[in-house]
């Protein structure tokens, strides 16, 4: 056979490796053990036959190389075993030159990549549109992550590195919470896979399609106990709509293909499991799938007579008020033209905050826990609720005593909790249009507009007086979102958190075109940061994006601002610190508790954003508020905003 030329790879300086000594040396992508003895130098394979250890952490100890892991000893320069051992333990070794400029390797020309199945099963989920994974890399998805960075260096991928899974989850639910598309997690076997779970049930409940991509140990040793092994399947049984492990001889593309359907048409988690030998076997010749005629239109019509019912009510109402929830987000021009048409006022849910403006002549804000005086008015004075994508949880406050129309996609959702008089089952769109041309010309209406205003006028003078308030122990919450109001830009994203600073932010923030995240039905503390990145994603290269907590939900995911630095996100982050979980010290006062155990040590949060590598600003007087939204707000990256505030000034 003709001699194969080595390429040769320069890994040493001359004197960087004494006599004696063993270190990991990478030369392309060949990892190797080098060693220095006698006066040569040796290169051999770093991975010990036996268990795998890193020969290049071991040590030479009486003229032998010996596995750190295994104890097993090789000779440093040939890599063969001690006399009377099995020979085919011998590692294999590499020629060695010492040239002028240092010491290199020869290694033989490196083969071209064989096309896998996870090649397969992420060509097919790029071709369905999904482009952006957040995620870890670890020893059991390492298959899968090679292939995500061949996509992601071919431009149809963008790939972001967090540093807990939770954070994955819950930026990948906001993503797809903003886009109605799904996004993707990565993690590892076991403890990685189950730190998406929050995330993936705030997913769940709130509608979002997710694409969880989870590592596993190898399939042979599924069941033994062996090291991180969890059963996967039924971890996420609960939780995803949709879950499946990748076998040898599995339709690799179409159980791809079934877990981004399921997302997309049930709106849900869907779940693909990797074990770690699957994810490298060969897929030569395995085409990847497309979405071509594998999904339909999702604009169904509803039942005529549910349709005919609804459009009876509102002909004859003469106070309708339409109701909009989070499920109606990517319709609100045609509802908006609607409640034009029947001069109708238009309240949201929390979750459909700022779904219509608040200056909007026919805008009453939130109803609720979290909402305006100006919206629980109106529902009040209604004769017929017109309520679309809007869940009936007991936090959004509609009153089930009044005539309810309800439209969802979700048939089990109409009527959930109560009887309602008529429910309307289709896509909020084509109702919404349907309703528009049947009663054009059609209705007798009140005009509210006056009262609206007039009811507007009275919530902000109140509003106003609020902000004059101080105890001497922070900024009051009316002060800041007043701010807030005036300083966010109209198109921005806004991701929130729960507990007081969420409830105030619902009732004092007034939305022009914003659109709001949060963690619904879930409530899960934590989800704003991370949410923002999610955002971000999806559309911080056109939008503003803001983020709003506590001390204690940011608290949760505070390594993350680290990941913000890292992919320049350009994040500003409304930090409400006021040294305790203050939602839960007010229902312990509520309830005739002790308060207990809700107060909290926190750090200097803007120095802590500044030693990040971002920007960083602590408020403590209200004439610093301006100024400092400004500044965090022109920051191009992530910004942090620490204002000291009153926990009882909510």
């Amino acid at each position: 056979m003709p001699e194969i030329t080595p390429q040769w790879f320069r890994v040493l300086d001359l004197d960087e490796l004494p006599e004696g000594r063993v270190k990991t040396v990478v030369a392309g992508h060949k990892s190797l053990a080098l060693t220095h003895h006698q006066g040569q130098y040796g290169a051999l394979d770093n991975r010990c036959p036996h268990q795998g250890g890193p020969l290049g952490e071991g040590s030479i100890e009486n003229g032998l190389l010996r596995c750190p892991w295994h104890g097993w000893d090789y000779c440093p320069l040939t890599g063969q075993p001690p006399g009377g051992l099995d020979v085919d333990d011998a590692l294999e070794t590499f020629p060695v030159e010492v040239r002028d400029d240092g010491v290199y390797v020869g290694l033989p020309v490196e083969k071209p990549h064989i096309r896998t199945v996870s090649d397969v099963m992420a060509e097919t989920m790029v071709n369905w549109g999904v482009t952006h994974v957040f995620g870890m890399v670890g020893h059991s998805n390492l298959g899968l992550a090679d292939t995500l960075r061949r996509q992601e260096e071919q431009g149809k991928l963008t790939y972001i590195g967090i540093r807990h899974e939770g954070a994955a989850a819950f930026a990948a639910s906001a993503y797809a919470k903003l886009t109605g598309t799904p996004a993707a997690c990565l993690t590892i076997a076991g403890p990685g896979a189950t730190n998406l779970l929050t995330g993936m049930w705030d997913a769940k409940v709130d509608c979002a399609p997710i694409l969880a991509l989870t590592g596993q140990v190898n399939s042979q040793v599924l069941g033994t106990g062996n090291f991180q092994e969890c059963d996967l399947s039924a971890a996420f049984s609960g939780v995803a709509a949709w879950s499946q492990t990748v076998l040898s001889h599995s339709k690799h593309a179409e159980l791809m293909t079934l877990a981004i359907k399921h997302a997309l048409l049930e709106r849900n988690v869907s779940h693909l499991i990797f074990p770690d030998e699957i994810q490298v076997q060969p897929a030569v010749d395995v085409p990847a799938a497309t979405p071509t005629g594998r999904i339909t239109p999702l604009q169904i019509a509803p039942p005529p007579e549910s349709l005919q019912q609804a459009i009876g009510k509102l002909k004859q109402s003469r106070r309708p008020v339409i109701i909009v929830g989070h499920g109606a987000r990517f319709h609100m021009p045609a509802v908006i033209e609607l409640a034009e048409l029947l001069g109708a006022p238009v309240l949201t849910t929390f979750k459909g905050k700022g779904q219509i403006a608040d200056d909007h002549p026919l805008g009453c804000g939130v109803l609720g826990r979290s909402g305006t005086p100006i919206a629980s008015w109106f529902m009040n004075e209604a004769d017929v609720l017109l309520v679309l994508g809007a869940s009936f949880s007991n936090h959004t406050g509609i009153y089930p005593g009044k005539p309810i129309i309800q439209v969802d996609f979700d048939p089990l959702a109409l009527g959930k909790f109560h009887p309602i008089e008529v429910p309307v089952w289709g896509e909020i769109s084509i109702v919404v249009e349907q309703l528009k041309t049947a009663l054009s010309m059609q209705v007798d209406t009140e005009d509210v507009q006056s009262e609206i205003a007039e009811r507007w006028a009275i919530w902000r003078a109140e509003k106003a007086r609020r902000e004059l308030d101080d105890r001497g122990q922070g900024l009051n919450s009316a002060a800041i979102f007043a701010a807030m109001t005036r300083w966010v830009p109209a198109h921005a994203v806004i991701a929130v958190d729960v507990g007081n600073n969420t409830y105030s932010f619902g009732r004092y923030f007034e939305c022009q075109a914003q659109s709001v995240l949060m963690s619904g039905y879930l409530g899960s503390i934590g989800f704003a940061f991370p949410a923002a990145m999610g955002a971000w994603a999806a559309a911080g290269h056109k939008r503003p994006i803001v983020s709003v907590s506590g001390d204690g939900g940011f608290g949760q995911y505070l390594a993350e601002f680290t990941t913000a630095v890292k992919y320049q996100m350009n994040i500003t982050h409304i930090l409400l610190h006021n040294d305790q979980l203050g939602k839960i010290s007010k229902e312990q006062r509520a309830g005739e508790w002790d308060v207990w155990q809700t107060s909290l040590h926190n750090p200097d949060f803007s120095q802590y954003a500044q030693n990040c590598g971002g920007f960083g600003i602590r408020v403590t007087q209200p004439d610093e508020l301006d100024d400092a939204m400004a500044q965090a707000l022109a920051y191009q990256g992530p910004a942090l905003v620490e204002i000291m505030s009153d926990p009882e000034l909510i």
